[in-house]
């Protein structure tokens, strides 16, 4: 499957999850991601807890849910592989324009993935990405 085109193509719900290093969980809203050239996925992010977790922990799990009637969507495993603090670099990843602060002036940031495993939204069937 290629993931530039799926969440290029597709709109719905994103959820992300992580956890820290206690091991409470903690589940986000969040835009589709960005699927870079190698593969790897970047999001934007608020220094709140999601960003938080991903210091002390780097896994995580993406919920992609497609609008409609039906379930369909995507579940990924993730690595936090790197982040980006440059304002501009940021900007670039941006979908709707800001001054490089979030609500509540948290700063954003950007944090790269590596994908572990990707399965569809129902059921275990393992999808291949690329």
């Amino acid at each position: 499957m290629d993931l530039k085109e799926y969440f290029t193509n597709h709109v719905g719900l994103g959820v992300m999850s992580t956890s820290g290093s206690d091991g409470r969980p903690n589940a986000a809203i969040y835009a589709r991601p960005h699927v870079r050239d190698d593969g790897s996925l970047a999001m934007v992010m608020l220094g709140r807890l999601t960003y938080e977790n991903l210091k002390q922990n780097p896994y995580a799990h993406f919920l992609f849910s497609e609008q409609g009637d039906s379930y369909k969507g995507l579940r990924l495993s993730l690595k936090k592989i790197d982040e980006e603090l440059d304002p501009q670099v940021i900007a670039s990843y941006r979908r709707q324009p800001s001054n490089g602060k979030g609500s509540g002036d948290k700063e954003c940031f950007v944090i790269y993935f590596e994908i572990e495993k990707a399965l569809q939204l129902v059921g275990g069937e393992t999808i291949e990405v690329g």
